[in-house]
């Protein structure tokens, strides 16, 4: 009896990471972003950013005590909904749209669910596809020139003009490139007119000067990566510095809060589409830079389409998944009715993660096949 053994139940080996631990892991990683979003589009951003977190916290509280559950806001899966939903919104927005958007993404994409673990969508691309088909004009108003806030306070553009960290609307102009050929678009929407143009009157002789233009502004925007990597650029709060985004990412990835299968896949899918389809002048004429560096690709990739619960628990399910929103996010931005596909291909995806789990699940160790 001095020697007997005793087995517990599973599981038998623990780790020291929480849902709360990863939780704040990942508004860790959003820091990077949400200062270089404050930078960009001015302390407007900010606040729509604390909005949005204030309206899923609220709601998320507010609906467990009606309901009479546990509340469960101190897991700060409530905050990331909130973040990442301001992210995907503009700056110019009014303030009541993160506050319905989030409350939407918990109360519609997360609750009724039963709460964190058991949502079959990511919650903060629910409220944002809610908000885009609700009010697709205040969802579409872009800056042209995102740092001339600074502007209004000349001591603050004096001293990051020193620092190479600002320059003036007639400089910005130029260095923007073909980015602001068009008034408050984005490099996605102003590719996606020119390509248009250049699609209906290739053949018309006498739109030539049209498609000429069209295809300038086109070389004009695949000259601007530094201002895609950097975040220089109109769009949603968070979605325009890659290089921010990657930051945060890596400490993701070092925290082996997520893995690679994913994001690269995803990434991986979209370059070699684009690549192929994605030019004005045939196949293989594409520039895959400009479709993984521009749009809000990097933020879903890295932070949306990684999510533990909306995505698959295999492997090669992971696989598959980047692969089939990479291919989604393609149709939509080439053929699709919008310049940017990220958010409803993975919310699709997401629907297919249960029948990708199923048919990936690993053979059982030593269970022969069913013949």
């Amino acid at each position: 009896m001095v020697n007997q053994l005793f087995v517990s139940a599973s599981p038998h080996i623990s780790d020291k990471d929480t849902i709360p631990r990863i939780m704040y892991g990942v508004v860790i990683s959003l820091i990077p972003a949400t200062i270089g979003s404050i930078y960009f589009f001015g302390i407007r951003s900010g606040w729509i950013i604390l909005l949005a977190i204030i309206s899923a916290v609220a709601t998320e509280a507010g609906l467990q005590k009606l309901m009479k559950k546990p509340i469960t806001v101190k897991d700060g899966s409530a905050v990331v909904t909130g973040i990442l939903l301001a992210f995907n919104v503009p700056a110019e927005v009014p303030w009541w749209i993160p506050v319905l958007g989030s409350a939407f993404a918990i109360a519609i994409g997360k609750i009724p669910f039963g709460g964190l673990g058991y949502n079959s969508l990511n919650p903060a691309l629910l409220g944002r596809a809610f908000l885009l088909a609700s009010w697709p004009t205040k969802m579409t108003i872009f800056k042209t020139y995102p740092l001339q806030w600074i502007s209004d306070y000349p001591r603050l553009a004096e001293f990051l003009s020193k620092l190479s960290l600002y320059k003036t609307a007639a400089e910005e102009k130029l260095s923007l490139s073909g980015i602001d050929a068009i008034t408050t678009a984005t490099p996605l929407n102003v590719f996606r007119q020119q390509k248009d143009i250049i699609a209906q009157f290739s053949n018309d002789s006498a739109m030539g000067e049209a498609v000429t233009n069209a295809k300038t502004a086109i070389s004009q925007l695949y000259d601007s990566y530094g201002n895609l990597f950097w975040g220089n650029i109109g769009g949603c709060i968070g979605e325009t510095s890659v290089f921010l985004l990657l930051i945060g990412a890596i400490y993701l990835i070092y925290k082996r809060y997520i893995n690679l299968r994913i994001p690269l896949s995803y990434i991986g899918t979209v370059a070699i589409l684009t690549w192929l389809f994605g030019g004005t002048e045939g196949f293989l004429s594409g520039d895959p830079l400009f479709h993984v560096l521009a749009g809000g690709l990097m933020l879903g990739a890295f932070y949306m389409a990684t999510d533990m619960v909306t995505s698959p628990v295999t492997s090669s399910g992971r696989y598959i998944f980047g692969i089939g929103c990479g291919v989604i996010t393609v149709l939509i931005r080439l053929i699709g009715g919008y310049p940017e596909g990220v958010s409803y291909s993975i919310l699709l995806m997401n629907l297919t993660v249960p029948l990708i789990d199923r048919y990936t699940k690993p053979k059982t160790f030593g269970k022969a096949d069913k013949k």
